[in-house]
This record gives C-alpha cells, sequence and structure tokens, in this order.
C-alpha cells in the first residue's frame, strides 16, 4: 500500500515537470499546439535529457519514461 501511494506521488511530480516543460515549449513554439503528439514527447525527452531548467533528481525521475509513458501522460491531460 504505501508503494502504491509512492508511485502515484512519483507519477504526479513527472506530470507536473512534463506540464512544466510543455509550458516552456510552448512560449517558444507557438505552433507547437498543432504538432503530434509523439512529436512532442520527443521534444520533452530531448528536454530533460540536455537539462531543461531541471535539477539532477528530476531529470533522472523523467529519465524512467519512455516516449510512449510521456505521449499517455500527454493525452491524459
Amino acid at each position: 500500500m504505501l508503494q502504491d501511494n509512492r508511485k502515484d506521488l512519483e507519477g504526479e511530480r513527472q506530470r507536473k515537470l512534463l506540464l512544466g516543460l510543455v509550458d516552456k515549449l510552448s512560449a517558444s513554439q507557438p505552433d507547437l499546439y498543432y504538432r503530434s503528439t509523439a512529436d512532442i514527447a520527443r521534444q520533452l525527452i530531448d528536454m530533460a535529457q540536455t537539462g531543461g531548467g531541471l535539477s539532477a533528481d528530476d531529470r533522472a525521475l523523467l529519465a524512467r519514461l519512455t516516449q510512449r509513458d510521456i505521449e499517455i501522460m500527454l493525452s491524459m491531460h
């Protein structure tokens, strides 16, 4: 039970980090809304790997996600 709660909190933190990165992307790329989810997920992975203003802990948390994981998280928003 405690492990399930930890995973939920981790997932929520990942989602918040991704949405923050999406905000940064949309500020620099006004046409982001019209791009495919797969393209956006690839860009988010690149941002997370190169820093994107994230701490090392945040980058490590996002590194656990696959492109497909990110696509699913984005589609649920």
